[in-house]
């Protein structure tokens, strides 16, 4: 579903912006893959039996498919149509914060952020088509 395919609405852009989301934090992210700073190489030792492999309770991580990154990829190439600001307030309504909490970083009223966030979504439907 890459490229200038399908036409794609508003509403369904903010359903492919939730599922990127929802991708972005299913990707795995194991202690120690970040950027390495000074200290050793060697893994940490067990120092008691209850920190050993296997006693602590199982948890089920979902990853994502290639299919389900790629689409997640494609959805931060549209945010790249809108204004940086913009982007921000879709990317944070994808995430699921709340009106209150977007208002706050976005420094301005409830309304204002809706009409960006519908505008954006607009013009990345608009753009997505192939239109100017």
């Amino acid at each position: 579903m890459s490229g200038k395919g399908k036409k794609l609405t508003a509403s369904e852009i903010a359903d492919r912006m939730e599922d990127a989301a929802r991708t972005l934090r299913r990707l795995p992210d194991p202690p120690g893959s970040g950027p390495k700073g000074y200290g050793r190489s060697w893994p940490e030792y067990v120092q008691e039996a209850r920190h050993a492999y296997g006693y602590h309770e199982a948890r089920m991580r979902v990853r994502p498919s290639p299919r389900d990154i790629a689409q997640m990829e494609e959805c931060f190439d549209w945010l790249r149509l809108v204004a940086p600001e913009d982007a921000r307030i879709i990317w944070m309504r994808a995430e699921g914060r709340r009106w209150r909490e977007v208002c706050v970083i976005a420094g301005c009223v409830r309304q204002t952020a809706w009409r960006r966030w519908v505008a954006a979504l607009a013009t990345i439907a608009k753009k997505h088509q192939g239109g100017p």
